[in-house]
């Protein structure tokens, strides 16, 4: 219980301070950011993979079409929300980002409504009401959607829901993602170099390694949650799934100095208000729960 605790509490610290990594690499395009992503990513899965010999998945992919097609649909989910996100971070938009990872754990239970035909309780249309009313406000006065957020939100839902049905686990599937991303990255980053428009090899090795890196930065905080998450009660992982868009919000706010109006945080209490209905709603349901099963044992 303890490492598992640990390893989800440093996935969720590391995807909480990314932001700095990413800005540590503003001078080049997003885009390129993430084609390095995806390239480094499958460099170093490879090398775990080949570690602990676990290849076996690879015959059940080849004998299912369905497993194909559907992490095909989950790395295009997680090709939009990493460029989202880069975009975000290196455009000032950290703290918009930050809302979006707020937002995310209501849309799950959204999407479980419509696509799993699961019911809710009244606490949780509560959080999620509350939460429309906070993301509607901030519309109605920037005159425009929060997109970054919604899409960030919306994006890693829909990839959490293909990944909750999936038939590979954690490893596996993140392997193939970025073995299906692979040849579309490497084709379009070997035309930058022969165009002369690559940062690779041009911006110096700083920026070589940093976006080698990426491949670490991305691969790492997921193992780690993976760990954690076959560990760690599902009602903690719950809370601690808080800590990441937390530290980006402060990162946003405090370190990089985004503008934070009182606009802003309005829209943020709201969202922030149906998060605490949505976690004291699900602890109190599991307590209410575990009670009745000591009575029904005595």
């Amino acid at each position: 219980m303890k490492k598992g605790m640990l390893a989800s509490i440093g996935a969720y610290l590391l995807w909480g301070i990314l932001p700095i990594f990413w800005k540590s690499l503003q001078t080049v395009p997003a885009g390129e950011i993430l084609l390095h992503r995806m390239v480094w990513s499958l460099a170093f899965l490879l090398v775990l993979l080949s570690l602990r010999k676990q290849w076996r998945w690879l015959g059940q992919v080849r004998r299912s079409r369905k497993i194909l097609f559907s992490f095909l649909a989950s790395a295009l989910l997680l090709t939009l929300n990493w460029y989202t996100y880069i975009y975000a971070v290196n455009n000032g938009h950290i703290v918009e980002a930050s809302l979006g990872y707020f937002i995310n754990p209501l849309l799950n239970v959204l999407l479980g409504v419509f696509l799993l035909r699961e019911h809710l309780r009244r606490r949780q249309w509560l959080a999620i009401a509350i939460a429309g009313a906070g993301v509607i406000y901030l519309t109605f006065e920037y005159g425009h959607l929060p997109w970054i957020a919604l899409i960030l939100a919306f994006t890693f839902a829909l990839y959490g829901l293909l990944r909750k049905t999936a038939a590979l686990g954690s490893l596996a599937g993140l392997s193939l993602e970025m073995m299906i991303l692979f040849l579309p990255a490497v084709s379009i980053l070997l035309y930058l170099e022969s165009a002369g428009a690559a940062h690779f090899g041009s911006d110096g090795p700083a920026i070589n390694g940093l976006l080698i890196f990426t491949g670490l930065a991305t691969t790492l905080p997921l193992l780690l949650f993976a760990y954690g998450a076959q560990r760690v009660r599902l009602s903690t992982i719950g809370i601690l799934q808080y800590i990441a868009p937390t530290l980006q919000f402060l990162l946003g706010i405090y370190l990089y100095h985004e503008s934070f109006t009182t606009t802003r945080l309005i829209g943020f209490i709201c969202v922030w208000t149906a998060l605490i209905i949505y976690t004291f709603d699900g602890l109190l349901v599991r307590r209410q729960r575990k009670q009745a099963e000591i009575l029904a044992t005595e």
